[in-house]
């Protein structure tokens, strides 16, 4: 059986390629943290996923993945490594990523905050508060037909 800290990295490889088929910029650098906040403005209204919004379906394994994704930017960025208890009935929930620097982070945990909360949780600011150059937020896209219809 293979353990959780393997499966979030899966999960992170996993979403990243969902994510660039669905037309997100999903490279694991820092910049793209911002790609995880216009996904959440895209998918998600009033703290929910839009019921058919691409977390509308899998929602428990894609905001792990999601989690994942926002800790493998960090790890990949300033190196660390992912804990788990797993004997925790939800350590999919608590996995913990502790950095380098001593920084101890719960990305899905954050994932979860940025759905409810809205921008005001926002990814890339996240990141940018634990070190990221994350860059300036980039301007706002122009959806498709099909992005307006499906919310992605």
């Amino acid at each position: 059986m293979p353990l959780i800290t393997e499966d979030i990295v899966t999960g992170a490889d996993w979403i990243a390629q969902c994510l660039k088929s669905s037309g997100y910029s999903a490279d694991f650098s820092p910049a793209s943290l911002w790609e995880i906040d216009r996904f959440f403005d895209d998918v998600s209204e009033n703290g929910a996923p839009k019921p058919r919004g691409l977390l509308g379906k899998q929602f428990g394994s894609r905001m792990f993945a999601l989690g994942g994704y926002v800790g493998e930017v960090l790890r990949r960025s300033k190196g660390g490594s992912w804990v788990a208890d797993e004997a925790d009935p939800e350590n999919e929930i608590n996995i913990i990523l502790k950095l380098t620097d001593g920084s101890i982070v719960w990305p899905t945990q954050r994932v979860i905050k940025r759905l409810k909360n809205g921008p005001q949780d926002g990814i890339a600011a996240y990141g940018a508060g634990l070190g990221l150059d994350v860059g300036p937020q980039p301007p706002p896209r122009k959806k498709g037909f099909f992005a307006r219809l499906f919310g992605g």
